[in-house]
């Protein structure tokens, strides 16, 4: 049973950050992508994706630098 439109909570800086991770890994489910795209805004997760792919290539990054060492 659906919720009716008022009563669908917008999604909270923690379930953007799922949503974004979920992804980027290609194991967003659709519910939580149709959550995303009716009720999220689009502004929270271009900034969670742009802070994530930064901490991702630092990570690698970092990783590279220690074995090749």
């Amino acid at each position: 049973m659906e919720q009716p439109e008022d009563k669908v909570k917008k999604p909270g800086m923690m379930a953007v950050i799922g949503s974004v991770i979920s992804a980027a890994f290609g194991v967003q489910s659709s519910k939580n992508r149709e959550r995303d795209f009716t009720h999220g805004k689009f502004r929270n997760y271009v900034i969670t994706a742009i802070i994530f792919v930064g901490i991702f290539i630092a990570s690698v990054f970092t990783v590279v630098q220690i074995v090749l060492k």
